[in-house]
C-alpha cells in the first residue's frame, strides 16, 4: 500500500512473504493457466515430513478459517459450541450461523482458556475450540490442559485446536493430539509469521476421514497455484520462522515494557499481538488512534476497557506509541 496508515489491526504480518516465497509466487502466477495440483502435493508432503505426521493427516485449504468454518457446520450445527472469551470471534459467529448455541467460557486468571469450565458449560457439545497462542490475548494455554480436554471431552465432541499463531511462542505443538485422536483437528496457517494472509493459504491437520469429511463441503476445490508455490518456499526457507519470532518477540517486549512503565497493563502475549487495559472504553480510543492514521483491533465485547494491537515493525509501533500516549492524555 501507498498510503502512510499504520495497520496494526489485523494481526498480518507487517514484512510479508520471505524473498524466495515472492519469488515462487510470481512464478505460480505465470504458470496460473492450469491448475497443477501436484504444487498442493508437494506442499502436504514437505510439511508432513518436517512434521513428523502422516500425509494423509493433513489437507490444504484456502486460509485456515474454511477448514474451521466447515468443521462448524458439519459438527456443531444444532448441537453447542464452547470457546473462550476472549478469542477468536469467528467462531462464535460462524456456530451461530449453523444454528448452535454457543458457550463462552470466560479466560482464567492467566487469561488462559479454562478448560475445565468449557468442559463443564456443556455436557455434549458439537465443538470446543481453543486457540493457542489466543487472539486477540496472544497468552498461552499450557500443553497439559489441552491434553486434559481432549481426554475428557465427550465422545464424538470435536476438539478444534487452532495454532494460527503458533510458531511466535516456544510453546509445544498438538499435532501428535490430531493424529493420535478420532476427534481432534489442529489448523495452521501462512497468513501470520509467514505473511501470506492475502495469498489465503492454510492446513488442517487430523484423521483421514474427518479431513475427507471436511473436503466434502470444501468441494476437493485446489488453493491457488502462486499460494501453494509459495507456502512451500516458506517451509523451505529453514531459518524463517526462528528469526522473525525472534523479531517480533524482541518488539512486541519493548513495546509491553513502554506501556507498562507508563502504568498501563499488558496480556503476558506471546504471538503477533497483545492486549492492553485502558481503563476506560476501548472504542473511543480505537477511534482516535484512527483519526491519527494508526488503525489496531475491533473491540472485543468480553473484554470492553481493553484494546487488540498487532506487533508491526519497531518504527511503526514507536509511532502507535506517541499516538497512543497523545490519545490517553486527553
Amino acid at each position: 500500500m501507498d498510503d502512510d496508515i499504520i495497520r496494526l489491526d489485523y494481526n498480518e504480518s507487517p514484512y510479508g512473504p520471505c524473498p524466495s516465497a515472492l519469488q515462487a509466487m510470481s512464478l505460480g502466477i505465470r504458470q496460473s493457466g492450469h491448475y497443477f495440483p501436484e504444487h498442493e502435493y508437494r506442499l502436504i508432503e514437505l510439511f508432513a515430513r518436517q512434521h513428523n505426521v502422516p500425509e494423509d493427516h493433513v489437507a490444504v485449504f484456502c486460509g485456515s478459517r474454511s477448514p474451521l468454518q466447515y468443521a462448524l457446520a458439519r459438527h456443531a450445527d444444532k448441537r453447542a459450541v464452547v470457546t473462550a472469551a476472549p478469542t477468536y470471534d469467528s467462531v462464535a459467529n460462524g456456530a451461530r450461523a449453523v444454528g448452535a448455541t454457543v458457550h463462552e467460557v470466560p479466560l482464567d486468571a492467566r487469561h488462559a482458556h479454562d478448560v475445565r469450565g468449557m468442559l463443564a458449560a456443556n455436557p455434549q457439545p458439537g465443538v470446543l475450540y481453543l486457540c493457542n497462542p489466543n487472539n486477540p490475548t496472544g497468552t498461552l494455554t499450557p500443553r497439559a490442559d489441552i491434553e486434559h480436554l481432549v481426554s475428557h471431552k465427550p465422545a464424538g465432541s470435536l476438539a478444534i485446536i487452532d495454532e494460527a499463531y503458533i510458531h511466535f511462542c516456544d510453546a509445544p505443538s498438538c499435532l501428535d493430539l490430531a493424529v493420535s485422536h478420532d476427534d481432534v483437528l489442529v489448523l495452521r496457517t501462512f497468513s501470520k509469521l509467514y505473511g501470506m494472509a492475502g495469498a489465503r493459504l492454510g492446513l488442517a491437520i487430523g484423521k483421514p476421514a474427518l479431513l475427507h469429511d471436511l473436503q466434502r463441503l470444501n468441494g476437493y476445490n485446489f488453493v491457488p497455484l502462486a499460494a501453494a508455490m509459495g507456502g512451500i518456499a516458506s517451509l523451505q526457507q529453514g531459518d524463517l520462522v526462528s528469526e522473525r519470532k525472534r523479531i517480533n518477540r524482541h518488539i512486541l517486549l519493548t513495546t509491553t515494557d513502554a506501556l507498562q512503565k507508563a502504568g498501563y497493563r499488558c496480556t503476558d502475549a506471546h504471538a503477533n499481538c497483545f492486549m492492553v487495559a485502558l481503563g476506560r472504553p476501548a472504542k473511543p480510543v480505537i477511534e482516535a488512534l484512527a483519526q491519527r492514521r494508526v488503525r489496531v483491533g475491533r473491540v472485543f465485547e468480553a473484554w470492553p476497557q481493553w484494546m487488540r494491537v498487532s506487533v508491526g515493525t519497531a518504527e511503526q509501533m514507536q509511532a502507535f506509541l506517541k499516538a497512543f500516549f497523545d490519545v490517553m492524555q486527553r
